[in-house]
């Protein structure tokens, strides 16, 4: 079944939803105004119960279908944070506030999983119940986690979980999805190596913290190289090399690393923990140095299940008649993992056509896919709970 008839003739409204969320970007957790917009539509499209504060910011809204005899129960999720970037589009609708933007598309996914509870709450032509998760705090802040451990599974008897993103430089409107692992883990290590700063003209007198922090980002790599698999998917990577010197003639007491680690194996994702605290401070005392490591766990390898996965993609092919079903894994992160951990589910990915890559200043999300997305999740209830079972 293409894209539903109801759906493209809410089209423009749902597109209107969207610019709206898109001009009044909100940050993390603090999401007044987009969560407040996300419950009092759920409440007017008639929802049986929109619950506000799930994982400090995040909206719950169940639908029950003309039967519920089934016992069913699915959740859809939806992200609603934006970033902390200048917008650089020069859209009509564009950010009315410096420094954030909706440079993800989470306006997108809010919007198409609003389009989708208004034709559920109108139709309601399914055996089971629909549960509805916008959440906050996507972008670095864990708000999937915040919810499932605010009970969202529990509350609500969600069995399983779906979700979808938006992809750059894929064509509109195609899917593309796999089974297993999708996306990869991060987490964060800081650094810190401690020598003895001093002048530059008697480097003989100091413990070169500059040098020291240098042979350590070097022999970081070996981690990828020499300790795992080369058929395992490891990245890490020094993003931030800071001195507490800002002078030419000044050898620094102090210097800070910061960096990630992403994989997409949970065995390697240990491994990689235990390389860096190993490694890190032996390769600072050889120099006469002392260096900690401050290692901290962010979200986990998103995973999808084997039969959810089929079963959302099938759902897809229906609606789009264009879907990849084993896309190569990708390296940024989705704590939408969190969720997965929690409940089988999938998550998929929508193609959003020739736009720059997600973050980027001058990202756009195509209002084009917002039909496709919507009409997706409510073949995924009606065939999953099907109002007449055969």
């Amino acid at each position: 079944m293409p894209v539903r008839n109801r759906l493209a003739e809410m089209h423009p409204e749902i597109t209107a939803w969207r610019h709206d969320l898109h001009e009044n970007p909100e940050l993390m957790y603090d999401l007044p105004r987009t969560s407040g917009i996300v419950a009092d539509k759920l409440k007017g499209f008639g929802c049986d119960e929109v619950v506000s504060g799930i994982g400090i910011s995040g909206v719950v809204g169940v639908i029950r279908g003309n039967r519920t005899d089934s016992g069913k129960v699915i959740g859809f999720r939806a992200d609603m944070d934006a970033l902390p970037i200048n917008e650089a589009t020069g859209l009509a609708f564009a950010s009315k506030t410096p420094g954030k933007m909706h440079a993800c598309g989470h306006d997108g996914h809010t919007s198409i999983l609003l389009g989708a509870a208004k034709y559920l709450a109108e139709t309601r032509n399914f055996n089971g119940t629909v549960v509805l998760a916008f959440q906050p705090a996507e972008e670095g802040g864990a708000g999937g986690k915040a919810m499932v451990d605010d009970g969202l599974m529990d509350r609500w008897g969600v069995q399983e979980i779906y979700g979808l993103h938006n992809m750059p430089g894929f064509p509109v409107g195609q899917f593309a999805t796999r089974t297993g692992p999708l996306m990869a883990s991060a987490d964060e290590f800081e650094i810190t190596v401690t020598g003895k700063g001093g002048h530059a003209a008697m480097p003989h007198q100091t413990i070169d913290t500059t040098l020291v922090a240098s042979h350590i980002v070097i022999a970081l790599q070996s981690i990828v190289s020499r300790n795992i698999d080369p058929l395992g998917s490891v990245v890490v990577s020094v993003g931030s090399f800071r001195t507490d010197s800002v002078a030419s003639n000044v050898i620094a007491h102090e210097v800070t690393l910061k960096g990630t680690v992403r994989t997409l194996d949970p065995a390697l994702r240990i491994l990689a923990q235990q390389r860096i605290e190993a490694l890190v401070p032996a390769t600072a005392q050889a120099y006469g140095a002392v260096a900690a490591v401050d290692y901290r766990l962010g979200y986990p390898v998103t995973v999808n299940h084997p039969d959810q996965t089929d079963f959302a993609a099938d759902c897809a092919e229906e609606v789009s008649g264009s879907v990849i079903r084993d896309i190569a894994p990708v390296m940024p992160a989705e704590d939408f993992a969190f969720m997965l951990e929690a409940r089988p589910g999938a998550y998929l990915f929508l193609g959003n056509g020739d736009t720059p890559m997600c973050h980027h200043p001058a990202y756009q999300f195509d209002d084009a896919i917002i039909p496709v997305g919507c009409s997706w999740f409510v073949t995924l209830a009606e065939r999953r709970m099907p109002l007449e079972i055969n």
